[in-house]
C-alpha cells in the first residue's frame, strides 16, 4: 500500500465531505497539481476509506487522440443501476443528465472521476449540470486534474462551480523526502534536488535502486523495466499504447496476464478486479514514447483488431488506434460514425476532431462523401463558435457541391454557410447566401431542407431590418415543415416570424409567437432551436426597453443553455446578462464580463457583436484608457453588421461620447439614427435618440409611441423622467435626468450616483454644474486610496467586503448601511470580481490578505 506524507489536511477535508454527503449535504471536490504529484495515490486510499460505508462509482479520461464521449461515466456506471447505463448507451444528453443526477439521489455516493482536463464535452456538460445540484443529493463529487492541463471548456465548468472545495496538492518537503528515502534531508539532498520532490519522480528514482539520480523520469522508468523478462517487456509495451487502464477482456484479447507478474511484483504494473494499469500515466507514455514507430503501429494494430472484435466496441478508441496503426481504411470506416455519437452526446468539440481525422485522409474519400463531411464539421465549428474554421470548412463544401452540379445537395451545403456568414459579420453575404439556398431548394416542392432554408432566411432578414420579407420567408418556412409533420423546422420559421412582427411594431403578438416557440423546442427537446428563439426574444426585449423581461427571460434561459454543449448562443445569453448587469449599475462586473468576451482586436466571433457594442457604451460612460480605439471598434462592427440593433446603440456611444467631452454632435450619427429608427417598432430606441439630440442642444420630438422614461426627458421634465429611470432600475439614466435639473439637492443625489458607478465624465460635468450654482462644498470624487487598494476596491466595497467576511447577508449589509438590497447585490458582485473569487468564504480569505 503507497505512503502518503503530507496529504493529512486533504484527506481529513475529503472525510469530512463524505460525511456530510452522508447526512443529505452533496458537495463537489477538486483534486489539483501537476503530473506526478499524488492525485490518484490521494483518492485511492479515500476511495479505501469509503469502502462499505457508502456506494463508490469511480472513472477515468484518457489522453486519446479524441476524448471518448462519456467516457468515464460509463466506466462509473458499471457499479450503478440500469438506468444510466441505459440512458449512456442511448446517448440522449437529456436523459443522461437526468439519469445521472436520479443515481445519485438514490443512495449515498462517491464519485470519483480521475484527469477531467482530458474530458470530452459531453462528460464537462454533466459535470456542471449535477456540479449546479450537488448540494440537494447524498453524493461526494471528487474530480482530479492537472492545472497546467486545464482547457477552455473545462475552466467554464470550474467557474460555474462556485462552492466546489478545492485542495491543490503540494510537493513533497525535504523532510518528507528524507522519510521515503529512509535517510536524513542531508543525505537525501542530492534526491530532492533531482526531484523537485515530486512524489513519483521520488518514488522511481528510490525503486531503481542505483546510487545515481537518473536525469529524467523517462530514465528511472525504462532502467526498471530492463530488470523484467523479454515476455513481460513485450506484453509492457504493446499495454503501454493505450491510453488509462485496460479492461481485462481486452488485455486477455492480445495476451497471456501470467506474464505481467513480474511487473506487478516490480510495482511498475497494477492488476485491478476490472483492469490492468500502469501504475502512472508518466510511467505508460515513457514506455510508449520510447517504442520505435514501427512496433508502436504493430502494436496499435492488434489493440485495434481487439477492439472491433468485441461488441460494443468504442468507436473513439478505435479511432485512436486505427490512426496510431496508420490504418487509413479504418479512420475514415468508424470516424464518422463515433462522430455522429459524439454529436448525439452535445460532444461537438469531439465531432469536429473526428471529422479532421477523415479529411486529414481525403484522398480515399469521393467527393460527394468529403463534401457531406465538410458540411457536418462545419455546422459542430459553427457550435463552437470557431467561426473562422467553420467560415473556411462550409466553403469548401459549396465548392465541391458546385462542382458536382446537383442542386439539391448544394442547397443543403450553401444553407450551412449562410449563418456561419452571419456570424462572421457578413450580414448582406449572408443574406444572399441563404435566399440563394432557397432558390436551390424551392424547385423540390415542401422537403425538410426548403422549410430550413426559409426560417434561416427568415431569421437573417431581421437582422438587417428587413422584417416584412421575413415574416413571409417565416411563415412560409412553417407552413411546409407543418405538412411536412417536423415540429422542430416549424418552430425555426415561427421564431423568424415572431421576431419580425415583433419589430415591425405588433410586439403582443410578435413576442407572444416567439414564447410560444421556445415552450413547443423546449417540449419537443429540440434545443438549438429553443436557444435561438431565447437568444431571439431577449434582444427583441432589450431594444423594447422591456428590462423586467429581459432578466425574467435570462433567468429560464441561461439555466437552460448552460448544461447544453451550445457555446455560440450561451455567450450571445451571457452577454445580454452582462448588459443588464452594467443598466443596473453593476458595471466592474459587466465590464470585466464583457471585456473577456471581446478578444482581441482582429478577431471575431459570433458573440462579438452582442458584447463589444455594449463594452464600447461602458467604457465611454467610464472614460477608460481604451474608450477611444474599442468606440472605434464598434462602430466598424456595427457599420459591417448593418442592423439597427448594432448601429443604434454604437452611434449613441459616439453622441455620448462627443456631450460628455463637450463636443458639438456629430450631424452624421445623427442622421443614421433617426433613419434607422423611423417608423413602428423602434419607438423605444427613437426616444432614446432623441433625448440624446435634445441633450447636445439640437431639436427634438416625442414620436408617437415614446415611452414615458424617454418622453419626460425630452420634454424637459427631469423628474418625471428620473423617477421613471429609478423604477426601471437604471442608476446611470436617473442621474442624468437628476443633473438636469438646474437645483442643488438633485444634483448631490446625481453625483451620489454617477461617483458610486464610477461614471467619471458625467460626474465632472455634474461638479461644474453645482460649482455654477454656488454650492460652496461640493463632495470631491472617489479617493486616490482607491486606486492604491491592491484589488482596486472602492471605500465602500472594502467596507462591504468586511461585512460580508464577518458572515452578514446582504439584506443585513443594506439595512445596517442603509441601502437597497438591489444596491448591496450589486457590490457584492462587484467585490467578489475584483478579487478574483467565486463565494463568500474565498472573499473572507481574500480580505486576510489585502
Amino acid at each position: 500500500m503507497t505512503v502518503l506524507l503530507e496529504r493529512e489536511t486533504e484527506a481529513t477535508e475529503l472525510r469530512e465531505a463524505l460525511a456530510r454527503a452522508g447526512t443529505g449535504t452533496g458537495s463537489v471536490v477538486l483534486v489539483t497539481g501537476e503530473a506526478g504529484i499524488g492525485k490518484t495515490s490521494l483518492v485511492r486510499a479515500f476511495l479505501r476509506h469509503a469502502a462499505g460505508r457508502v456506494r463508490t462509482l469511480s472513472g477515468a479520461c484518457d489522453d486519446l487522440l479524441t476524448p471518448r464521449t462519456l467516457g468515464p461515466l460509463r466506466d462509473a456506471a458499471r457499479a450503478a443501476g440500469p438506468a444510466l447505463a441505459e440512458a449512456l448507451a442511448d446517448g440522449d444528453r437529456d436523459a443522461v443528465l437526468t439519469a445521472v443526477l436520479n443515481e445519485l439521489a438514490s443512495a449515498p455516493t462517491l464519485v470519483v472521476l480521475e484527469d477531467v482536463h482530458w474530458a470530452d464535452d459531453a462528460t464537462l456538460d454533466v459535470l456542471r449540470y449535477v456540479g449546479r445540484r450537488i448540494e440537494d443529493v447524498p453524493a461526494l463529487l471528487v474530480l482530479t486534474y492537472r492545472d497546467e492541463e486545464v482547457g477552455t471548456s473545462l475552466r467554464r465548468v470550474l467557474g460555474g462551480l462556485g462552492g466546489a472545495r478545492r485542495l491543490p496538492l503540494r510537493r513533497l518537503s525535504r523532510g518528507a523526502v528524507a522519510r521515503l528515502a529512509g535517510g536524513t534531508t542531508a543525505t537525501s539532498a542530492s534526491l530532492y534536488r533531482s526531484t523537485g520532490g515530486n512524489p513519483f519522480f521520488v518514488t522511481e528514482v528510490l525503486a531503481v535502486g542505483d546510487d545515481a539520480v537518473p536525469a529524467t523520469v523517462v530514465d528511472t522508468v525504462l532502467a526498471r523495466i530492463r530488470r523484467l523478462p523479454a515476455e513481460t517487456r513485450g506484453a509492457l509495451e504493446m499495454l503501454s499504447v493505450v491510453p488509462g487502464r485496460v479492461e481485462l477482456s481486452l488485455a486477455r484479447a492480445v495476451l497471456d496476464l501470467e506474464v505481467l507478474v513480474p511487473a506487478e511484483q516490480l510495482g511498475v504494473l497494477e492488476v485491478r478486479p476490472d483492469a490492468v494499469a500502469f501504475r502512472h500515466e508518466l510511467a505508460r507514455r515513457a514506455v510508449a514514447d520510447s517504442l520505435p514507430a514501427s512496433l508502436a503501429m504493430r502494436h496499435h494494430a492488434r489493440i485495434l483488431e481487439a477492439l472491433l472484435d468485441s461488441p460494443d466496441a468504442d468507436l473513439t478508441r478505435a479511432v485512436h488506434h486505427a490512426v496510431g496503426a496508420g490504418d487509413d481504411g479504418a479512420v475514415i470506416t468508424f470516424a464518422p460514425v463515433a462522430a455522429s455519437v459524439a454529436n448525439r452526446a452535445g460532444a461537438h468539440a469531439q465531432e469536429a476532431e473526428l471529422y479532421a481525422e477523415v479529411l486529414a485522409r481525403r484522398a480515399l474519400l469521393d467527393d460527394a462523401t468529403e463534401a457531406a463531411v465538410l458540411q457536418a464539421r462545419a455546422a459542430a465549428l459553427f457550435t463552437l463558435d470557431r467561426m473562422g474554421e467553420a467560415l473556411e470548412t462550409a466553403r469548401a463544401a459549396v465548392r465541391i457541391r458546385e462542382r458536382l452540379g446537383d442542386p439539391q445537395a448544394l442547397g443543403e451545403a450553401v444553407i450551412i454557410l449562410a449563418p456561419i456568414q452571419w456570424a462572421h459579420t457578413r450580414p448582406h453575404d449572408s443574406l444572399a447566401t441563404a435566399a440563394r439556398a432557397v432558390s436551390l431548394l424551392a424547385p423540390a416542392g415542401d422537403t425538410p431542407q426548403h422549410a430550413f432554408a426559409l426560417g434561416y432566411l427568415a431569421l437573417l432578414r431581421t437582422t438587417v431590418d428587413h422584417e416584412q420579407g421575413a415574416g413571409e420567408a417565416g411563415t412560409a418556412g412553417a407552413a411546409i415543415a407543418r405538412r411536412l409533420g417536423i415540429d422542430g423546422l416549424r418552430i425555426l420559421g415561427e421564431i423568424g416570424a415572431g421576431s419580425a412582427i415583433a419589430r415591425l411594431g405588433d410586439p403582443a403578438a410578435g413576442l407572444a409567437r416567439l414564447r410560444a416557440a421556445i415552450d413547443a423546442a423546449t417540449a419537443a427537446g429540440e434545443h438549438v432551436f429553443a436557444i435561438m428563439g431565447y437568444v431571439t426574444l431577449v434582444q427583441d426585449l432589450w431594444h423594447s426597453g422591456r428590462f423586467a423581461e429581459v432578466r425574467d427571460t435570462l433567468a429560464a434561459a441561461l439555466p437552460y443553455a448552460e448544461p447544453r454543449d451550445l457555446g455560440l448562443y450561451r455567450d450571445l445569453l451571457t452577454a445580454y446578462r452582462f448588459r443588464a448587469e452594467a443598466l443596473g449599475g453593476g458595471w466592474d462586473t459587466a465590464e470585466a464580463g464583457l471585456r473577456s468576451m471581446t478578444g482581441e482586436p482582429g478577431s471575431e466571433s459570433g458573440a462579438l457583436r452582442y458584447s463589444l457594442i455594449p463594452l464600447a457604451r461602458l467604457l465611454v460612460r467610464r472614460d477608460t484608457e481604451d474608450a477611444g480605439p474599442v468606440l472605434e471598434r464598434c462602430l466598424d462592427l456595427a457599420r459591417r453588421v448593418d442592423g439597427r440593433y448594432e448601429l443604434v446603440p454604437a452611434h449613441l456611444a459616439r453622441l455620448e461620447r462627443t456631450w460628455l467631452r463637450g463636443e458639438p454632435a456629430p450631424a452624421d450619427s445623427v442622421a443614421l439614427l433617426r433613419e434607422r429608427t423611423a417608423g413602428r417598432g423602434a419607438e423605444w430606441q427613437r426616444g432614446e435618440v432623441e433625448r440624446w439630440v435634445r441633450r447636445l442642444g439640437g431639436p427634438a420630438e416625442v414620436v408617437d409611441g415614446c415611452p414615458e422614461e424617454w418622453a419626460a426627458g425630452i420634454r424637459g421634465d427631469w423628474a418625471a423622467a428620473a423617477a421613471a429611470w429609478e423604477r426601471l432600475g437604471d442608476p446611470y439614466e436617473q442621474a442624468l435626468e437628476l443633473a438636469d435639473s438646474g437645483r442643488p439637492e438633485p444634483l448631490l443625489r446625481s453625483l451620489t450616483l454617477l461617483d458610486d458607478l464610477g461614471a467619471r465624465p458625467a460626474a465632472a460635468l455634474v461638479r461644474r454644474r453645482l460649482r455654477d450654482l454656488g454650492v460652496a462644498v461640493v463632495p470631491r470624487g472617489p479617493k486616490p486610496a482607491t486606486r492604491a487598494n491592491p484589488a482596486g476596491l472602492t471605500d465602500r466595497q472594502l467596507e462591504i467586503l468586511q461585512l460580508v467576511a464577518s458572515g452578514a447577508t446582504n439584506a443585513e449589509i443594506a439595512a445596517r448601511l442603509v441601502l437597497s438590497v438591489r444596491t448591496v447585490d450589486h457590490h457584492v458582485s462587484a467585490t467578489l470580481q475584483k478579487l478574483g473569487v467565486t463565494s463568500r468564504r474565498e472573499a473572507a480569505a481574500a480580505l486576510a490578505s489585502l
